[in-house]
């Protein structure tokens, strides 16, 4: 295959990554919006948000057979289509059940766009030849930081929920489907990355049990990473209104402070891996999100607030990378089943993280409830040595 032809998928798939990190984040600058407007506690609102990665974890056998009958591609552009309009209707109807059902549709979706995009760049990165899936999952903190800035800016213009998320989701929906157009056409094989059988579970073979536990260590490092995600998600605009007193028009920037230091990471990834190793990177970010979180934690303000969540988003930006080239070069284990193992663990956390958060913050507030995010990125400098392993090339 021409190396143009090559440049234009990669450019296709990243723009992939981009909506897919777009799409929702509009939403999550008005989260304080919708908590105000159904009046929920920080309990109940955790509760409410788990059903994104409810849908997330029920819909974890539904991306192979997607893929195998419409292709990457087709899967992540129509995807993401259905995802804009998932989350518009979440925020269609100002009833708390509309709320939770969009949510949950908004889960499912994502997670076969997340598949399929990241099987589509895989595929673009063995015929590229060198390692370029950082640069895409930058794209990705790309698209979140668009996007949080497009709710923010909605928030400041007056823009009612419906109408902005209308409009968000045509823009996006029109550029995966440009980017549909010149993805790389799958063959008639599986893809590799979503290697299952006809039901849809990861192929594990027999006796691969010391394979499985050794995943346990890169299932840590990526919760590491996805922790500081959630709170920039779920509480970050939560947390600079209720704890320290942000003015609504400044309350997203937890968000997009966060996301946009994970950008900056990830495009430096590849070089800082290649320079120093996956081990040392992973150390490095895992003492950011300590010291990161950690300064969050104690900020008497909303700048010193916002230089702990850029840290932290910055610590972040390669372990979950990081962690999934090392659980799909695993030895002992088909292709694409760490992978997938680990992804889906990854949603796992997810659905436990905001109604604990939330019952944390009702009993002991914001501040104590979060403490639990610094520790996870110890964890992350303990584990980052079980990057260092044998298997499969890179």
């Amino acid at each position: 295959m021409s190396p143009s032809r090559i440049l234009k998928a990669r450019i296709a798939v990243s723009l992939l990554f981009m909506t897919n990190g777009a799409i929702y984040a509009n939403l999550l600058p008005r989260l304080p919006e919708i908590k105000d407007m159904f009046e929920l506690s920080n309990a109940m609102y955790g509760l409410v948000l788990i059903a994104l990665p409810i849908g997330g974890v029920v819909a974890g056998p539904l991306p192979a057979p997607i893929i195998r009958r419409f292709g990457t591609a087709r899967a992540a552009a129509v995807g993401s289509i259905l995802l804009a309009g998932s989350v518009f209707f979440a925020a269609s109807i100002p009833h708390v059940a509309v709320f939770f059902i969009g949510l949950l549709l908004a889960g499912a979706l994502d997670a076969v766009v997340d598949t399929a995009q990241n099987a589509q760049g895989l595929r673009v990165q063995r015929l590229a030849g060198v390692s370029i899936i950082n640069s895409m999952h930058a794209l990705w903190s790309v698209g979140a930081v668009l996007g949080g800035l497009m709710g923010t800016a909605a928030i400041a213009l007056q823009l009612p929920l419906p109408m902005h998320l209308a409009l968000s989701g045509i823009l996006f929906a029109a550029v995966a489907l440009g980017a549909m157009r010149f993805s790389l056409p799958d063959s008639h094989e599986v893809p590799a990355e979503v290697m299952t059988d006809t039901a849809g579970v990861p192929i594990i073979p027999a006796g691969a049990g010391k394979a499985l536990l050794a995943l346990v260590p890169f299932a840590i490092i990526a919760m590491s990473g996805v922790l500081v995600e959630d709170i920039g998600n779920n509480w970050g605009a939560v947390y600079l209104r209720d704890v320290l007193g942000a003015p609504v028009t400044v309350m997203g920037f937890a968000y997009v402070v966060m996301v946009g230091a994970q950008f900056i990471g990830r495009l430096l990834g590849d070089r800082m891996i290649n320079a120093f190793g996956e081990v040392n990177v992973t150390r490095f970010g895992g003492a950011l999100i300590f010291l990161g979180m950690g300064t969050v934690i104690i900020a008497a303000n909303v700048p010193m607030a916002l230089v702990g969540f850029g840290l932290a988003g910055f610590g972040c930006a390669t372990l979950v990378p990081s962690a999934y080239a090392a659980a799909d070069r695993a030895p002992g284990l088909k292709p694409g089943t760490g992978l997938t193992l680990v992804s889906w663990s990854m949603r796992v956390i997810f659905l436990i993280s905001p109604p604990l958060v939330g019952a944390l913050a009702d009993s002991a507030g914001l501040r104590l409830a979060i403490l639990f995010v610094p520790l996870m990125g110890l964890l992350a400098i303990i584990f980052a040595r079980s990057l260092r392993i044998r298997g499969r090339g890179r």
